[in-house]
């Protein structure tokens, strides 16, 4: 689960912020919502990586 902070991060980052504060997170899309966790996942995996090296 995500904290709503990286979720405030990763749509600002992505560019639809704007609607989560207009609709909330009911009002994004299905595709924004994929697109966060795909960005999750790869903020993750980058991390993963620093914390290896």
């Amino acid at each position: 689960m995500m904290s709503d902070s990286l979720k405030e991060e990763i749509a600002k980052e992505l560019g639809f912020y704007d609607k989560v504060e207009k609709d909330g997170w009911g009002g994004i899309t299905t595709r924004d919502a994929g697109n966060m966790v795909k960005r999750a996942i790869q903020m993750a995996e980058e991390q993963m990586m620093k914390d290896q090296q």
